[in-house]
């Protein structure tokens, strides 16, 4: 693999990356304060260029997308509240039911095509209290999901990110993107992330997946939104000191990381193209939109395959009992690309 070679090709997620040797030297002499009292330099800069990428008044640097994610849902919510998103999303998958424990919320789970929601499925999934007697939860959040991890990748388009924003707004709900991977949908769709977000009331952004930062992710939002997120960080322990070290790394991905996101997809796209030749699975291509890979076997025979796997020193994951998933990410080469078909096709039963 690429800047740190192994006897192994780990495509298990683009979250095993590791701080490549610029980054670790920009990490190496960031400036650094005391975050919790607001001044770090560091940390500062990445919040004032993350909040202009995504066109937002201010930006709050946390130590991960599921904080990131938490934090977004309790400043915008009360408890006994519903959150609106896909049923396969991040925020009710993988979690660990931090809306309910957190912040009180229930969730209403729309359904979607390769995890993209219909505007449609959204409002009709929203409840409110006031007309019900007391008995439905007040649904008061739309969460989207771009890219769509479960999806396989997938993104929004802008007319449907527009529309999902729009039935929020009309049904007094907030709007959240989860960004986890939104620099990859920008990079596939050609849609600015400045336009993406335009119509939405917050985005969280992760740094440490495909644009390779070592550790954390950014909420970024109106400044009434940040105000209350700022104390949500400090109450659920998100608050960071030197954290600058941490920022250097961020700052340093977004400078360098962001357009060769393609190169990722590319990589992904000639391995699915591959698969989908071979009898032993079944790749759906048009779900193949960034850097993911969702491979289909026979019925119960995932952990086998990833057995097989790595004894050709390919490393990948299970989502179920017949499918994995195959993640590429700035590690990957050609070579591996070449390396991962022939090991899946020597472990076709």
């Amino acid at each position: 693999m690429r800047h740190y070679p192994s006897d192994s090709v780990d495509l298990r997620s683009d979250t095993v990356t590791q701080p490549t040797p610029g980054m670790r030297e920009v990490m190496s002499k960031a400036s650094v304060g005391d975050d919790v009292l607001g001044d770090d330099p560091t940390v500062i800069e990445l919040q004032e260029m993350v909040a202009d990428i995504f066109g937002k008044e201010e930006a709050l640097f946390v130590p991960s997308g599921t904080m990131s994610n938490a934090i977004a849902i309790r400043a915008q919510t009360e408890p006994g509240d519903e959150v609106i998103t896909e049923r396969y999303s991040h925020i009710y998958v993988y979690e660990g039911g931090g809306f309910a424990a957190l912040s009180g919320c229930s969730i209403a789970l729309v359904p979607g095509d390769r995890g993209i929601m219909r505007p449609a499925d959204v409002e009709a999934s929203i409840r409110k209290g006031d007309g019900s007697l007391g008995h439905y939860p007040n649904g008061s959040m739309v969460c989207v999901e771009n890219t769509s991890n479960r999806g396989g990748g997938t993104c929004y388009s802008k007319e449907k990110l527009d529309q999902i924003a729009r039935v929020a707004r009309e049904n007094n709900c907030a709007s959240h993107i989860d960004g986890a991977r939104i620099f990859n949908a920008a990079e596939s769709t050609s849609l600015s992330p400045k336009r993406m977000a335009k119509e939405y009331d917050s985005i969280s952004v992760c740094l440490s997946k495909g644009l390779g930062a070592p550790v954390g992710s950014v909420l970024v939002g109106s400044s009434e939104t940040l105000y209350k997120a700022h104390r949500w960080r400090k109450m659920f322990g998100g608050g960071m000191r030197q954290a600058g070290v941490l920022a250097a790394a961020g700052i340093y991905s977004l400078e360098n990381n962001v357009h060769r996101l393609s190169e990722d997809h590319d990589r992904a796209m000639e391995i699915a193209r591959a698969l989908d030749e071979m009898d032993s699975y079944e790749v759906d291509l048009e779900q193949v939109q960034t850097n993911m890979v969702y491979v289909k076997c026979d019925k119960g025979g995932a952990d086998s395959l990833i057995s097989r796997l790595e004894k050709s020193g390919v490393q990948a994951l299970t989502i179920d009992h017949s499918t994995i998933r195959i993640v590429t990410h700035l590690h990957i080469t050609d070579d591996d690309v070449q390396r991962t078909i022939a090991a899946l096709e020597s472990a076709q039963i």
